[in-house]
């Protein structure tokens, strides 16, 4: 049995809660928060004690496992610590801000000899894993065009719930950092990295926020394919559009709407592309996972990330989404904000 203690009691700290009750070989056992008032709700209704010292926190000998769900930009220092404390960590995207707070993240966690593991839920996803494996057995032929969209909605009272959201500090950007991310990982996962980007960036439709609500990256990969990364949280909708990742090539294309395929056709069909439109094929009423609500998304997303990292723990491996994994999407947000720094100009992701 694997005991969690919570680093955090805003609203994905539920989503970590709940994940956590899913899985049989695992426990929550303990809550932090600086404010009791917050500890003491959150310990009451999942039924676990509240803490509000870091210290007595994670030397607690009923906690193997600390989840962090602290703003972005204040994930290096609790992670530190418990690091230093002998627990393994589970951190919600993204993992810092900073390539370099990154580094310094995963440098402690190796000296300490603890797991750090990020979540990026979408990469278990069946139909994620179907889209690897397509792109792996080279079904697309050359490709054409790989591209991220992400059309969301934030209303103005979103960032000003939190006096962190829309800063640079905490939370490292805007809607590219923050809401793209999980869609910009997922197209770094099944095409590999990126070398370049020229982006542009804009705040449209929110005020008093430092950072941007629509983002536009021109990318190129590593393996010389082109693409397009457009995010943003200025894109009214009722229900909120779904996050897109459209992949083209010379012998095939798939859209993918969330966790569903808007379009999947090959050249060359196999004997199961028709199992897979008739089963993963998208629902046009269902509403964007997240898309105009953040509290809108399913907790067995992050279920599926979680067992992951402890069928890792348990079988002495490497979970898939491990620091170096959730540095890529790090290094990428921040070569296409130094472009748009520059008005544009060619930067190379480090």
């Amino acid at each position: 049995m694997y005991r969690f203690g919570i680093v955090g009691a805003g609203m994905i700290a539920d989503f970590h809660a709940q994940a956590i009750k899913a899985i049989p070989n695992a426990q929550l056992t303990g809550i932090y928060s600086r404010s009791v008032d917050k500890a003491n709700t959150f310990a009451q209704k999942h039924n676990c004690t509240p803490f509000d010292d870091y210290t007595s926190f994670i030397n607690s000998p009923d906690i193997d496992v600390i989840t962090i769900c602290t703003p972005s930009g204040f994930h290096l220092e609790p992670i530190a610590a418990a690091a230093k404390a002998g627990k393994h960590i589970i951190c919600e995207k993204p993992l810092e801000v900073t390539t370099q707070r990154v580094d310094r993240m995963i440098t402690v966690c190796a000296e300490n000899n603890v797991m750090l593991a990020g979540i990026f839920p979408r990469r278990f996803n069946a139909s994620s894993q179907l889209l690897k494996a397509a792109l792996d057995q080279g079904r697309f032929g050359k490709i054409a065009m790989a591209d991220a969209y992400i059309k969301w909605w934030r209303t103005q009272e979103y960032y000003e719930s939190g006096a962190w959201r829309g800063t640079w500090k905490l939370d490292g950007g805007g809607a590219l950092m923050n809401q793209s991310i999980h869609t910009i990982d997922l197209l770094l996962y099944v095409m590999g990295d990126v070398k370049s980007v020229r982006a542009e960036t804009r705040l449209v439709a929110h005020k008093g926020i430092e950072v941007e609500d629509v983002g536009i990256a021109m990318v190129e990969f590593e393996s010389g394919a082109l693409g397009v990364i457009q995010g943003s949280t200025a894109c009214w909708s009722k229900n909120g559009h779904p996050a897109e990742i459209q992949i083209t090539g010379s012998q095939g294309s798939v859209f993918m709407s969330d966790d569903k395929f808007r379009l999947w056709e090959f050249a060359n069909e196999s004997e199961h592309d028709n199992e897979i439109r008739q089963q993963y094929g998208l629902d046009e009423s269902e509403a964007g996972a997240g898309a105009a609500d953040p509290s809108a998304i399913d907790f067995v997303w992050h279920q599926r990330n979680f067992e992951d990292v402890l069928k890792a723990l348990e079988s002495g491996t490497t979970p898939l989404v491990d620091g170096f994994e959730g540095r890529r999407s790090i290094a990428l947000l921040n070569a296409i904000y130094r472009s748009a720094a520059k008005g544009g100009e060619k930067e190379f992701v480090l």
